[in-house]
């Protein structure tokens, strides 16, 4: 099997795709969030109709951002200490996919049963949603920039022997 040429990063192409793909997700979520909050308080329907293409979009995007992450993951140069916290990551972005479905889901039959109102438990379950997508942000940020996944400085160090 032939092997990949790896940069100064190790990775196979110029940057981490992973970072880039899903804050598209996070912000389409987080706007889908917004847009229903403000259409519940202003009852403006137009709004709903663009939190519902947000959260469409978003659960299609979140699984590519999930493969380039596991991609990028496999390629990483894991030493004890990021361990936890690369596990707990990847355990709860699977878990953010199948939840983001869900409440894709759950909102098409929201706007497909009456296009002009949102329910408070909607609302409720599409807080806790956002809620688990801030604690992903802090993990993620936490292996990149606590424990330098994918930094050059961090990863040359570790081919040269130096252990974080």
């Amino acid at each position: 099997m032939p092997s990949l040429s790896l940069n100064n990063q190790d990775l196979p192409y110029p940057d981490p795709l992973h970072p880039i793909i899903v804050h598209f997700v996070i912000a389409m979520v987080l706007f889908s969030f917004v847009c229903d909050v403000l259409g519940y308080f202003t009852r403006n329907v137009r709004l709903f109709e663009v939190s519902f293409w947000n959260m469409f979009v978003a659960s299609a995007a979140i699984f590519v951002a999930v493969i380039f992450g596991q991609f990028e993951a496999g390629l990483a140069n894991i030493y004890q200490a990021v361990e936890p916290t690369l596990n707990y990551h990847t355990i709860l972005g699977w878990s953010l996919a199948a939840i983001v479905v869900a409440i894709a889901a759950w909102r098409f039959v929201i706007r497909n049963r009456n296009p002009r109102k949102v329910p408070p438990v909607y609302l409720g379950a599409a807080t806790f949603l956002v809620c688990l997508v801030f604690l992903q942000v802090y993990l993620g940020s936490k292996l990149f920039w606590v424990y330098g996944l994918h930094v050059e400085p961090v990863v040359q160090a570790m081919k040269q022997g130096v252990s974080p």
